[in-house]
């Protein structure tokens, strides 16, 4: 969750301070300034490498044909042009990060930054549902369980799955740059070791090439349809890249650095996916690609019978399982932080004695989790975390433009106005029906924010919030957690 301010003091001290010299508003010292270029683009590849490509790339094919690697491209494109707008608004406010803050700088309005802010929430946990998903789907590849007992021993792997994540979640997980580092290297060599399958294929002539310009669709709609159906659901696996604005505060020179490390991220992910998609549909047959939820394991399998499945499995497993932790660790946050500011019942706020984690938070997202993994399939969960972020990264994109009227002293990167006028347009038609996207995404995504909306109205209505003012923190990545400041809002847009 992203502090909420009225003023520049205010959005500094939130978020710790960018050097050791600051201090936050209880006299702690603040962030410090060591996260390079390098270190920076590591954060954001690994932040978007995981789930989306591993698990949805044979959802993907089904819905497109041959052609899946066109809506990879295009959910890259429209990710890109987002991205721009995030680097305006983290260059010129490099103390503030996060699509809340954002929009509370832009609108004023509290609501809307609540849901907002709980929309980001909820595609933590419908990511961290679908990461259970694949490393169930991945076990049972390599168990080699039949059908007959594999639909209860998924269910069962996954929810088990969600319990351990839950468990390491309360302990409190502190994880320095490096760990990031080593996971991003383990995420990334899986996807080496299939485009590498893939060029050996190609060369040696095993490779059929031809499916990937043919589109398959249902009678009665049109490649149009299919392809922007098929590129919604793609998207899931290009986000990611928003969560690096969180950086702002420990990166060197962030108005420079940023810009140039962000866009590189994102084209590195997005040329990997597209070879990943490409190697795919080469070596296997797109009727097979989509069934299940292990295409990748089939794609070994295709390329290099001698490879040892269980080798990929196991980084697959890492990669999904690593995704699930880091949402649900920021879900749990999130609900911690709206607790705290009184926008949420103070029950969620409450921090174990001896742990120091949001227990009460722990329980509750991790409950919520259950019931996706439980009613929702794998497509479903992957179409629903980019249909909420989409409506998140349409509002931003927005955003962006209504900030223009606030001037900051220092330069900063401006996206070019058509951008984001595209970004929002892009964005936002495939967060609507017009793009072909599955109902279920709606329905799942319904749910969750009626969960939210329930809760801060028993919030408002019965004076559920906390009492004591002031901002607090939590342990989390080795970190703080700042808390949104909403009480203290002045009514209208925020002060600059």
């Amino acid at each position: 969750m992203c502090p909420m301010a009225d003023s520049d003091d205010d959005i500094n001290t939130a978020y710790g301070g960018a050097d050791p010299a600051d201090e936050g508003r209880d006299g702690e010292p603040g962030l410090v300034r060591r996260i390079g270029p390098g270190l920076l683009l590591l954060f954001i590849v690994g932040d978007i490498l995981g789930t989306g490509v591993y698990a949805l790339t044979g959802k993907v094919a089904k819905e497109v044909g041959g052609a899946v690697w066109l809506p990879f491209l295009i959910a890259f494109a429209v990710a890109f042009l987002t991205a721009m707008s995030y680097l305006e608004l983290v260059t010129k406010y490099p103390k503030a990060g996060g699509a809340a803050v954002y929009v509370h700088r832009a609108f004023g309005v509290h609501f809307v930054t609540f849901l907002v802010a709980f929309t980001v929430m909820a595609s933590g946990l419908t990511s961290s549902s679908s990461a259970a998903k694949a490393f169930a789907g991945n076990l049972a590849s390599v168990m080699g369980w039949d059908s007959a007992t594999g639909a209860t021993m998924l269910l069962l792997v996954a929810l088990g799955f969600m319990l351990i994540v839950a468990g390491i979640n309360f302990r409190g997980v502190s994880e320095s740059v490096k760990v990031n580092v080593v996971l991003t290297c383990v995420e990334l060599s899986g996807l080496v070791i299939i485009i590498g399958i893939g060029a050996y294929a190609l060369f040696s002539g095993k490779g059929d090439v031809a499916p990937l310009t043919q589109i398959h669709f249902p009678e009665g709609e049109t490649a149009f349809g299919a392809v922007t159906a098929a590129t919604a659901l793609a998207f899931f696996a290009m986000v990611g890249f928003e969560d690096s604005v969180n950086m702002a505060e420990e990166t060197k020179n962030p108005a420079k650095v940023f810009p140039k490390i962000m866009l590189t991220g994102l084209t590195i992910t997005g040329i990997v996916y597209v070879l990943v998609a490409i190697t795919s549909v080469m070596l296997v047959p797109v009727s097979e690609l989509g069934e299940g939820e292990t295409p990748l394991l089939k794609v070994i399998a295709a390329g290099a019978p001698a490879f040892p499945i269980g080798i990929f499995a196991v980084i697959t497993m890492f990669a999904v399982a690593n995704t699930a932790l880091i949402n649900m660790l920021m879900a749990s946050r999130l609900l911690y932080g709206m607790a705290r500011e009184g926008v949420l019942p103070k029950v969620f706020g409450k921090v174990h004695a001896e742990r120091r984690t949001p227990w009460v938070a722990i329980v509750f997202t991790t409950l919520l989790a259950f019931g996706l993994v439980w009613f929702a399939d794998l497509k479903a969960l992957g179409g629903t975390t980019s249909l909420l972020l989409l409506i998140v990264f349409t509002i931003v994109n927005v955003a962006v433009l209504v900030l223009r009227k606030d001037h900051v002293e220092h330069d900063h990167f401006r996206v070019p106005t058509v951008v984001a006028v595209l970004g929002a347009l892009s964005a936002g038609f495939l967060a609507s029906p017009l793009s072909g996207r599955d109902s279920h995404d709606y329905v799942v995504a319904g749910v969750l924010l009626v969960v939210g909306i329930v809760l801060w109205v028993v919030t408002r209505l019965f004076g559920m919030g906390q009492d004591d003012d002031g901002p607090e923190r939590v342990d989390k990545l080795g970190g703080h957690v700042e808390v949104l400041d909403l009480r203290h809002q002045r009514e209208g847009r925020t002060h600059m």
